[in-house]
């Protein structure tokens, strides 16, 4: 077996970590300074948790796929499958400060109170920047959490930390795809006396993600453009568009999408995944011919467990959340967006071989 010093040598050192933080959290080796992960001391144990949990480390994905997804259909393009709605919170609230629709903190409060969870991992960040992870327990602690940053903080060192003091025995996890990987690898107990509480894992909120972006390149963005202690929200909309929303005092500003995807993490260039397969439920903006306009005040939403669908059937019979008729071209169209990613990161893998 590798010695865990391979995590290093093979991930941080060849600018593959995504910052995730499923290697944080349980022992003092592994850290995180503004985005970027740090070994602090040379390891030579043979195995560790940290490497075993890594996304960018070699996994069976079909074996997990067949462990954790039974019952659901695999689509090639977009993972495990039982149903797509386009959602919105349905307290109006929830959605004048969430991104688009509103559906993960919609969703994450209501699994609260109905006991799908007793506390959940999310990030928290000041309109988008400064972003770190957190630990909400309450409403109130879900809500703070609202809105999108394009920063990757180690939220699962949160997660870890929280697994390993056992006190929370369903702990909800909101992630992009290479954390809702990590997350399921956890899960899957590669090293079973040490298995970190893993059966403390609840309910995988996933989150479509495009990339993420160099830390302090994206706070050199928006202090270019605006006042960041006034900002208090980002969002990029549909290809077409090519350009970032801010929005600080009120005001909204457009930044050309070619300044911003320079700053796009490496790792993030060999990613396959758009819509985070491994989750029970996975969610993200809504596309439909209503137009953004609309469109930005919904989400679409897939159904990927046997627990996600009954999470999010009570949550549409208790009014929890709108649905809207899902457009016949919708799951082809999603479709053919995370085979344009996968395609353009199997590319970038040849070429760099």
């Amino acid at each position: 077996m590798l010695s865990t010093i391979a995590l290093d040598t093979q991930v941080i050192q060849k600018d593959l970590c995504t910052g995730c933080g499923a290697c944080q959290g349980m022992c003092p080796y592994w850290g995180s300074v503004e985005g970027r992960t740090i070994c602090y001391f040379d390891c030579d144990r043979t195995e560790g948790r940290c490497q075993s949990f890594c996304p960018k480390m070699p996994t069976d994905l079909e074996a997990l796929r067949a462990k954790f997804f039974e019952g659901s259909e695999i689509i090639p393009e977009i993972g495990p499958f039982r149903a797509l709605y386009l959602t919105q919170a349905a307290d109006p609230e929830i959605r004048k400060n969430s991104q688009h629709g509103g559906t993960i903190t919609a969703l994450t409060e209501f699994a609260l109170k109905e006991g799908f969870i007793d506390s959940c991992v999310m990030t928290k960040s000041e309109g988008g920047l400064n972003a770190r992870g957190e630990l909400a327990t309450t409403a109130e602690e879900i809500r703070a959490c609202s809105g999108s940053s394009f920063q990757i903080p180690p939220t699962l060192a949160v997660l870890n930390k929280t697994l390993k003091e056992n006190k929370y025995k369903k702990v909800g996890v909101v992630t992009t795809p290479c954390k809702g990987l990590a997350v399921y690898k956890m899960k899957n107990k590669p090293l079973p006396e040490k298995d970190n509480n893993a059966d403390n894992i609840g309910i995988v909120f996933g989150v479509f993600c495009g990339w993420g972006l160099d830390w302090n390149g994206l706070e050199d963005i928006c202090g270019k453009y605006s006042d960041v202690t006034k900002l208090s929200h980002m969002d990029i909309p549909p290809s077409k568009y090519h350009r970032m929303d801010l929005v600080a005092d009120g005001q909204e500003i457009h930044v050309d999408l070619d300044e911003v995807e320079a700053q796009v993490r490496p790792a993030c260039h060999y990613c396959t995944d758009m819509t985070c397969e491994f989750a029970d439920i996975s969610v993200g903006g809504a596309r439909s011919a209503d137009g953004w306009d609309v469109d930005k005040s919904w989400n679409q939403l897939i159904v990927r467990s046997a627990k996600g669908e009954e999470l999010v059937k009570l949550a549409i019979e208790k009014g929890v959340l709108n649905v809207k008729e899902v457009p016949e071209t919708a799951l082809e169209k999603l479709k053919k967006a995370a085979a344009g990613k996968r395609s353009k990161a199997v590319a970038k893998a040849a070429e760099d071989k």
